[in-house]
């Protein structure tokens, strides 16, 4: 599933497209994509079209384009392989598109947003905005107001999340997959921060020192930085970003999918074990549970 880096990588792309854009045409090919908008495809297809988008927003995995002098938003969920993609509008329509937007860009003219979706996990939604308790004046989709912010939000609450951390009886890398504490974070770049901050996913989240808390902050904005910075982590097709392209943070990984290779860290062989109905990766000799 598309986690921080891949989605901001998504949101990037979106804005010089979508940004005072008026929507002229919704096409609806496969209503399944529309199961958490609140009504029919006639009425998704009604209230978008005409309407201009303001920007790009994110928080977390959720992306959303606020429509312009209206309370709502056009909120997107790329799922485990949703992706949005910018499109000449006179070129094909592939065969796993389920939405396509037809849109007129003031500085680029005619273009076309293209939602494919190969396992119909994600989704499309027009949803209202709310306000946002700790920033005035900030509102977000009422879907999307239960995420946490996450590491790299400038208003993320440093303080506030170390202390929430501090008062879990659970398992470290639970916490951190848990989007109502720090939002953006999935398996992927989890098992990454735990292994550079050399600490077991099974640690419990009482016994984490201040300090150590901190470390593991400060890895988790560090690892996704860095995939930002890299395109995002493409195992398939299935993740590209608007122009259809493969982020590379894959070559980087120094945990998840590493199994059996030797840790670049002290030599010994990484090992995959079951975590939830998922696996985690980690050093043994390097990340071992600490009494405290």
């Amino acid at each position: 599933m598309p986690e921080l880096p891949e989605v901001e990588v998504v949101r990037g792309g979106l804005t010089p497209a979508v940004t005072g854009a008026r929507v002229t045409r919704v096409r609806v090919l496969d209503s399944r994509s529309l199961r958490r908008h609140p009504g029919p495809s006639e009425d998704f297809v009604e209230r978008l079209t005409g309407a201009t988008l303001a920007h790009a927003s994110r928080r977390g995995k959720y992306l959303w384009l606020p429509v312009a002098d209206a309370p709502e938003a056009l909120v997107v969920h790329l799922g485990m392989s949703g992706q949005m993609l910018l499109r000449d509008p006179d070129a094909d329509v592939a065969k796993l598109t389920r939405i396509v937007l037809d849109v007129e860009q003031p500085a680029y003219g005619p273009v076309r947003l293209d939602f494919v979706d190969q396992r119909i996990f994600g989704s499309m939604a027009l949803d209202v905005l709310v306000p946002v308790p700790d920033a005035p004046g900030e509102r977000v989709p009422a879907s999307v107001a239960h995420i946490a912010r996450d590491p790299l939000d400038p208003a993320f609450d440093e303080r506030a999340f170390l202390d929430r951390l501090a008062r879990r009886d659970t398992a470290v890398k639970r916490a951190l997959l848990d989007q109502t504490l720090i939002s953006g974070v999935g398996n992927i770049y989890a098992d990454e921060s735990l292994w550079a901050a050399r600490i077991h996913p099974e640690q419990p989240t009482r016994t984490l020192s201040r300090p150590r808390a901190r470390t593991l902050l400060a890895e988790v904005r560090a690892v996704l930085e860095r995939a930002l910075g890299e395109g995002g982590t493409s195992f398939d097709a299935q993740y590209v970003n608007v122009n259809g392209a493969s982020g590379y943070f894959s070559r980087s990984l120094r945990a998840y999918g590493q199994q059996g290779r030797p840790c670049p860290r002290c030599g010994r062989p990484i090992v995959r074990e079951a975590f939830m109905n998922r696996s985690s990766h980690l050093c043994p000799r390097c990340q071992r549970v600490r009494a405290s």
